[in-house]
């Protein structure tokens, strides 16, 4: 039997720790795998790409989740929900989509309490998924993005959203939002705030934590939000986890998550 072949298909994917957790994962459980990184440009290959590789399952991140979504021929009830995927399974030569951000990232942030409002940075795939996941589990979620077009979906859907000019016009001297999180790639390759810096400098000090899913590097982001006192994560734990629940998928739901947790967590040891 030929070895079982896995990837990630994003832009950019160089950064990203996915192949050594899922590779640690598969040696420490003694699979016949091997995972690895594709850089897909167009999003609308996706499906093509995938089969012409002959691989068996795809992590997708930026700018592709939506285009994911539209590539398979199965979604699970909670993809199927929100309308983007990060994690797909061939089966029997169909496509099966599902998303393991949010749950992933629900776990991430268990560890603030006394959390009720959350403000996000942007309005991304990753946005779309946990928005409606952390809705459920009774947090009140705010979106402010730069641009009006990627809010309308989440207006539509009965979500608080502000443009960066209508959050301005606003006395937002008093909102307070318990937890601030960056979902955009700001400071993932530049030194990028995901909003202005007016604006975090008014919402930061009032805030319990601040969160940022980039991680590996400390964003201004998260420098800023270190300079007013403030608990910090960066996005380690969400990427863990969501890896955890996609390599549950990825082998077929053998084993347990604390069974595939230890193995993909040494990729945080190694350089």
């Amino acid at each position: 039997m030929s070895k079982s072949l896995f990837a990630l298909f994003g832009n950019p994917v160089s950064h990203s720790k996915s192949p050594l957790m899922h590779n640690l994962a598969f040696r420490g459980l003694g699979i016949d795998a091997c995972y690895t990184r594709y850089l897909l440009a167009n999003g609308e290959r996706l499906k093509e790409m995938f089969f012409a590789l002959g691989l068996k399952g795809i992590n997708i991140t930026v700018p592709h989740k939506e285009s994911a979504f539209n590539a398979c021929d199965i979604l699970d009830p909670f993809a199927q929900k929100i309308g983007v995927v990060n994690t797909i399974v061939e089966r029997e030569g169909k496509l099966y989509g599902y998303n393991t951000d949010a749950p992933g990232f629900l776990k991430a942030i268990s560890e603030f309490t006394e959390v009720k409002t959350v403000l996000f940075l942007g309005a991304g795939g990753t946005a779309q998924s946990t928005s409606r996941l952390l809705r459920d589990e009774g947090y009140e979620v705010t979106l402010l993005n730069r641009s009006q077009a990627r809010l309308e979906k989440y207006k539509a859907d009965g979500f608080e959203t502000y443009t960066f000019e209508a959050f301005l016009s606003t006395d937002f001297s008093s909102k307070a939002y318990d937890l601030i999180i960056n979902m955009t790639s700001a400071g993932l390759e530049d030194e990028n705030l995901p909003a202005p810096k007016e604006i975090l400098n008014v919402l930061m000090p009032l805030s319990k934590a601040c969160v940022d899913v980039i991680y590996g590097k400390e964003t201004p982001f998260l420098k800023l939000a270190k300079s007013y006192k403030k608990p910090t994560k960066d996005g380690s734990d969400m990427l863990l986890y969501q890896g955890i629940i996609a390599f549950e998928h990825f082998s077929e739901y053998r084993y347990t998550f604390n069974e595939i947790k230890p193995w993909m967590q040494k990729a945080f040891s190694l350089s």
